[in-house]
């Protein structure tokens, strides 16, 4: 009952879905002469809201702390050339990203840009890491756990089954660290996730005292291409951008919130 209402409320928080619901709710009020007042601003405000959020700057304002937090691991030929605490890891980690159930597609191309992105940087490490066990996380979705789908399509760009350990239970990323804890907890791993989404990932990690080399990927933001004049336009991607962001900082609030 908690995870669906935390769902429901973070929903109603993310750009998109509050405009619609102040849009649509302006809308209603605005025939009736009562409220009509009230009606149009709130029509201005889910207007206002949209325009906000989709703009390139706002995107890259409220995405850059998080995507910057941690560095990625850089371009890498052997084991020696990675970074020492990375070479300790006992496992990668690839955290659940999301996919479509689409049996006529490949496993790889029912990953999620997400899921690709974050299995993909995964393989590319734990290739270096000969001792290193590959872990998939995600639950059941229409009796097709996510971890299946990410074991399969890791399987597909030749990582060997008996290498990949599925967590099929974990629900959201709190249920992954929590159960990774619970498992690893006394060995250092390597956890792969969505460069925007690892500054929460790294919070819950800390809280449970599990040790986590973090190795950010799927990056929204490119630093050296998202500046200038570009920085005033408005598209559907800087709304994407920003709704990552916000659901984010959501997430941090929620576990500040609850004093973790």
């Amino acid at each position: 009952m908690l995870f669906t209402l935390k769902k429901l409320i973070t929903l109603l928080f993310l750009p998109l879905s509050f405009s619609i619901l102040v849009g649509t709710a302006g809308a209603v009020l605005i025939w009736r002469k009562k409220t009509e007042r009230i009606g149009r601003w709130l029509l201005v405000a889910s207007a206002l809201v949209l325009l906000v959020f989709s703009n390139k700057g706002v995107a890259v304002l409220l995405l850059s702390p998080l995507e910057l937090r941690y560095s990625a691991i850089r371009e890498a030929h052997s084991t020696d050339e990675l970074p020492a605490e990375l070479q300790a890891c006992h496992a990668v980690v690839v955290l659940g990203g999301g996919h479509a159930d689409s049996p006529s597609l490949s496993r790889v191309n029912q990953l999620s840009t997400a899921a690709l992105g974050r299995t993909a940087e995964a393989i590319r490490i734990w290739r270096l890491l000969p001792n290193a066990s590959y872990i998939v996380s995600g639950h059941h979705i229409n009796g097709l756990s996510h971890a299946q789908v990410l074991g399969e399509a890791a399987m597909s760009l030749g990582v060997p089954a008996g290498r990949i350990v599925r967590l099929d239970e974990p629900r959201d990323t709190e249920d992954e660290i929590n159960e990774l804890a619970r498992r690893y907890g006394h060995v250092p791993i390597a956890i792969v996730t969505s460069a925007w989404h690892m500054p929460r990932v790294m919070e819950l990690s800390q809280n449970v005292g599990l040790q986590v080399v973090p190795c950010p990927s799927d990056y929204m933001l490119r630093p050296d291409a998202d500046q200038g004049s570009g920085l005033l336009s408005w598209d559907i991607g800087a709304l994407e951008r920003s709704t990552k962001a916000v659901h984010e900082y959501l997430g941090l609030l929620w576990l500040k919130l609850r004093g973790k």
